[in-house]
């Protein structure tokens, strides 16, 4: 009785919107209240059930960070360096007497430029401390020997997070480019420029991230390996860019054996070249000069604070506020020593059952999603066979890493927030760097346990579900099935399914990027693929603004996916009197789809919906209840969906992959 009591507790009626149809609109009917009851705090820009749990978890960490800085100031053991970096954080009158002083000291490496043969040096500096001027430079495995880490050069360094803001003629990328220009100057005047040379210098940045804009890849490219795998050899990187001495880079960020490189985007690195080429070094010197001023605005005084808020903050996504100090503090207190808070986090708040029941669902949720595999029809056997090994090598980690991280060579000072920030980065930097050219650490975690998300990696073939997201309205320990897999085992689903999404599915088991299809499943994959993307181009987010069903085609499949295998899991696990059975007013099958749309629950400004059309390879959250759903038969059985409501779809026109 106890246990039933829980059950229905755990799905929250008040939570629904029981005026509007279910067949209409799935996911108004079943977060609609949720969504009254949560309106949008000004500090937000989107604020859904993700959100919400990641802000209360943010509640949890602040508890533990603010008795490491009451208790803890001793730079030479872990405990004091969160203290210290979360102090030197929050004292904001320290951030507004020193901004100046810091800005003199951190812009001595580029005095030191005085023509560009002085560049490879200064830009590894500025790299290690976190600038991504340029290029970004990073240890990744090889994603055709996914064995071995090698170093990577991908495109960086644009004040702008989307290709398309720097080069369309549409409205709003002329709005975003006139009002970015206009930032760059006032960052210029607070960094002690006058007017006319800070509208001098903004124009002359503008006009080299154009040039690197007008040569990258668009996120949808970005999409394709394929496209982004190019392994050359050091003669080769130094014809791809002759003007940029690759050998004094490497060197510099203590990689002076290199050996070969993988270039992600080479028309970006011949871009670089072109700029070096016909840009006078003064002019590099000024972009160098912006992109530290805009990685550092967030880490120096208020006035440095509020204008990079305007711009980022309110042009950009619609945000009201500035969220609260202790927030943004906590936020780089955990990018910087994130596995250490989160080894205290885990003590603290993360029960060992939690992990147990994991593992179960997860084991589950592997047999259901290969029993669909074998009983896919449009596959051939060979391509099954493969596919099922590649399942059955999915690594699972869950909760937290087995070993710790070290930190005892990260430095930590009493003297100023931002500094400690550089620090932090270069401290991460030399780390992966030691990594590059050994064989890969597949314990190894990237993200800490206190995060409130989960991943899948292509070239580790693994699944990772942090503490974090083993929290409700993911995951409930004392709840019945039917919420478990709706929610985290639609999760765990989503993950697998990456494996097998039109990225994932170019990996073989081992990571590596090889064809394990026949052609003519990989046609057969393309076509049922491309119902789901059409299917998602017709759905207008904004007037006259529609959603991209080839950006978010992964995510897509992953949800479709994620909620096929969870649902044969959970019909698996219960007999179909269990399925049938009603709780707090609903079947178990109901409960299954009510779960999953509250994952879904958020609110989100008008801004905001269009940034992310533009960089989301995520489909909003509406989207993602009310677009796959009406691909599924028991869907449509549960709630009584029939031809003629909005949510029917027939059988021939729903997409069937996984």
């Amino acid at each position: 009785m106890q246990e039933n009591k829980k059950a229905q507790e755990a799905l929250d009626i008040t939570d629904f919107d029981t005026s509007v149809d279910p067949a209409r609109d799935f996911y108004t009917y079943a977060n609609g209240g949720w969504i009254k009851k949560n309106p949008l705090p000004p500090e937000f820009s989107r604020f859904g059930t993700f959100d919400k749990l990641a802000d209360d978890n943010n509640g949890m960490l602040r508890t533990l960070v603010e008795e490491l800085a009451g208790n803890h100031q001793d730079k030479n053991n872990l405990a004091g360096k969160m203290g210290i970096f979360y102090t030197t954080g929050m004292n904001e009158d320290v951030l507004n007497d020193k901004t100046a002083q810091v800005l003199t000291q951190i812009r001595k490496d580029l005095v030191t430029l005085t023509n560009i043969q002085e560049l490879p040096t200064v830009l590894a500096t500025l790299h290690k401390k976190g600038v991504s001027a340029f290029y970004g430079f990073f240890g990744s495995p090889d994603s055709k020997n996914a064995e071995m880490v090698l170093p990577h050069l991908a495109q960086s360094g644009l004040g702008l997070p989307e290709q398309d803001y720097y080069t369309s003629n549409e409205k709003r990328s002329l709005e975003i480019r006139e009002e970015y220009t206009r930032h760059i100057q006032k960052v210029f005047i607070l960094a002690g420029y006058d007017e006319k040379t800070a509208l001098d210098f903004s124009q002359q940045v503008m006009q080299i991230e154009i040039m690197l804009a007008e040569a990258s890849m668009t996120r949808l490219e970005r999409r394709d390996p394929h496209k982004t795998y190019h392994k050359l050899s050091p003669m080769a990187l130094k014809e791809l860019s002759p003007s940029f001495d690759w050998d004094e880079y490497f060197k510099a960020v203590g990689l002076p054996q290199p050996g070969d490189t993988i270039v992600m985007q080479p028309d970006f690195i011949r871009a670089m070249d072109k700029v070096l080429k016909v840009k006078p070094v003064k002019e590099v010197k000024i972009y160098l000069e912006w992109q530290l001023l805009r990685y550092s605005c967030s880490f120096l005084s208020t006035d440095f604070v509020d204008v990079n808020f305007e711009f980022y903050g309110k042009f950009l996504s619609g945000t009201e506020t500035l969220k609260p100090r202790w927030k943004r503090v906590l936020s780089a207190t955990n990018e910087a020593l994130g596995e250490a808070l989160g080894k205290l986090y885990v003590e603290k708040y993360f029960p060992p059952h939690a992990k147990t029941r994991m593992l179960t669902l997860v084991e589950n949720l592997k047999a259901a999603l290969a029993l669909r595999i074998s009983d896919l029809e449009w596959m051939s056997e060979k391509t099954k066979a493969y596919a099922l090994e590649k399942l059955d090598t999915i690594r699972v980690k869950i909760g937290y890493p087995d070993q710790w991280r070290d930190f005892s060579g990260l430095e930590i000072d009493k003297d100023h927030y931002l500094l400690n920030v550089m620090r932090a980065h270069a401290f991460e930097f030399d780390y992966m760097v030691s990594k590059i050219n050994k064989p890969v650490d597949r314990e190894e975690w990237f993200m800490p346990p206190q995060t409130v998300n989960a991943y899948y990696s292509p070239n580790l073939n693994e699944i990772c579900f942090p503490a974090g997201i083993l929290q409700p309205p993911f995951f409930y320990a004392d709840a019945d099935d039917a919420l478990n897999y709706g929610a985290i085992g639609m999760v765990i689903g989503h993950e697998m399914t990456h494996g097998f999404d039109d990225q994932g599915r170019h990996y073989d088991k081992h990571g590596n990027l090889v064809n394990w299809w026949t052609d003519e499943d990989a046609e057969r994959f393309k076509e049922r693929a491309q119902v789901l993307v059409d299917q998602f181009n017709k759905y207008e987010v904004a007037e006259e603004v529609f959603a991209n069903g080839e950006l978010t085609l992964g995510e897509n499949i992953a949800d479709l996916g994620g909620l096929n295998v969870s649902l044969t899991a959970y019909k698996n696990a219960n007999s179909n009197e269990a399925l049938q059975k009603v709780t707090g007013g609903f079947t178990g099958l109901q409960r299954f789809f009510l779960a999953y749309a509250h994952v879904w629950a958020q609110n989100i400004r008008p801004q905001e919906v269009l940034r992310r059309v533009k960089e989301d390879v995520h489909s909003p959250g509406d989207l993602r209840v009310n677009g796959p759903l009406p691909n599924m038969k028991e869907f449509h059985d549960a709630f009584e969906i029939k031809e003629g409501d909005a949510m029917f779809l027939p059988n021939e026109k729903r997409a069937d992959i996984w």
